[in-house]
């Protein structure tokens, strides 16, 4: 049976995040391995941190989440760290600096506007008002970072777009136009210009992750999940074949698909 979790006092958790930052100074100060690294060396580290933290999430495993979460930590602190030796920042300064922007974009919390409940207005201020800091991006989609994977990078632009009103009147209306991408796209195919199927084809990929934000849709969550689903299958289809002493690379496809439907109903 799973213990119970207790609530920590501010007190505890101020005392274990500052027993991290020593542990962080005296690594950096003592291993060999911690003391060379840099910001452009952990770089690759942080990032997949960040997908293996996305995984966690995805498997709802609180247990993983937070060890997760604690290995994302541990990288924020090591920057932080690093660039108080340059004396550029610390992490106060890294704590500062979000507070102040947390403060500065929900004025409907910390000030005196009212939102009436609304998230969408919410989404609306935040944008306006990322324009408005000085360290701030001084177009609507010049904040999507560049290095984004494409997918994320697709439904982050289109949501910076609609917050200052360029999207569809009614959702419903996007189905026109994935119909007419898809379109665009199969003529292209029927020429055979490698070129333009490409363009065409991306420009089905973008409809599509728009359909998923209108209808509150995570385009890449779903991908993933699908992802994992084929690969549930496949591997359910693999071991099923291994176990009745074939080879699938000599199966028919109908044979496989009578597998694969053996798969679907495993599911159910």
């Amino acid at each position: 049976m799973k213990t119970k979790y207790k609530p920590h006092t501010n007190e505890e958790k101020l005392a274990e995040f500052e027993r991290l930052l020593d542990i962080m100074k005296r690594l950096r100060a003592e291993c060999p391995w911690d003391r060379e690294q840099t910001f452009e060396s952990i770089r690759s580290n942080t990032i997949e941190e960040t997908y293996e933290l996305s995984d966690a999430i995805l498997s709802k495993n609180m247990d993983l989440i937070k060890k997760e979460l604690g290995d994302l930590l541990l990288h924020i602190v090591f920057y932080s760290e690093m660039g108080s030796e340059t004396n550029d920042f610390d992490i106060y300064d890294v704590c500062k600096t979000i507070n102040e922007k947390l403060i500065f974009r929900h004025p409907h919390v910390f000030g005196s506007e009212d939102v009436n409940g609304d998230t969408t207005k919410v989404l609306e201020n935040w944008e306006a008002l990322k324009l408005k800091e000085k360290d701030g991006n001084k177009t609507v989609l010049g904040g999507v970072p560049t290095s984004l994977p494409t997918l994320i990078k697709a439904f982050r632009i289109q949501e910076k777009a609609a917050s200052v009103g360029f999207d569809w009147e009614y959702r419903e209306q996007v189905w026109d136009k994935s119909k007419e991408e898809i379109a665009e796209f199969q003529a292209e195919v029927d020429m055979m210009d490698a070129d333009r199927m490409e363009s065409e084809f991306g420009d089905v990929l973008f409809s599509m992750v728009n359909a998923a934000r209108l209808y509150d849709i995570n385009p890449d969550t779903a991908l993933e999940r699908t992802n994992k689903k084929f690969i549930r299958r496949f591997n359910f289809l693999e071991a099923e074949t291994i176990s009745k002493g074939k080879d699938l690379k000599k199966m028919t496809l109908a044979e496989m698909d009578e597998i694969w439907e053996e798969a679907k109903k495993s599911e159910l």
